[in-house]
């Protein structure tokens, strides 16, 4: 399998670096995945670390997830390879990414801010459905969809009467 390394050399490197440590395609795209993942993460903990308000919180790490899936739909062809090197990566998201989303939006929920109903799996699917690109359909209007869903899952505020 070849692979084609454009920016190589934007980036410093020759192909056979980019071949020694990646030496099929299955290796590389696994890579990206697994950074991406981590990239995911690794923010969800700096914005609970930081005590960002917790639906500004969601909102900004959900922004990161959208921008995640976009890199994820540009790698779909190689993700639905049969490459065994590649069969865990739906596992990476549902150990790495649930949990994460998770903690933000039950901070959400702690605060009153969000509906307690709504489950951590259940806002990435809608989320990973509304970002799935088609004709006249790509990151930013997914963006303004996800703004609207999130909308969608904060409490009503309280009527003075």
């Amino acid at each position: 399998m070849t692979l084609t390394c454009r920016g190589t050399s934007r980036a410093g490197v020759g192909v056979g670096t980019v071949y020694r440590h990646f030496p099929t395609r299955a290796d590389l795209v696994g890579a990206v995945y697994r950074h991406q993942v981590q990239e995911c993460t690794a923010l969800a903990a700096t914005l609970r670390e930081q005590a960002v308000p917790p639906v500004d919180a969601l909102e900004r790490w959900i922004a990161a997830f959208v921008d995640f899936l976009a890199t994820k739909h540009g790698l779909g062809e190689a993700l639905l390879s049969e490459d065994s090197g590649l069969a865990n990566l739906h596992a990476l998201v549902l150990d790495e990414l649930v949990p994460a989303c998770a903690s933000l939006l039950e901070a959400g929920q702690r605060s009153g801010e969000l509906d307690p109903r709504i489950v951590a799996p259940t806002l990435l699917r809608a989320v990973g459905n509304l970002s799935i690109p088609g004709p006249g359909y790509g990151r930013e209007q997914a963006r303004e969809m996800v703004t609207r869903l999130l909308a969608g899952c904060r409490t009503a505020p309280a009527r003075s009467t």
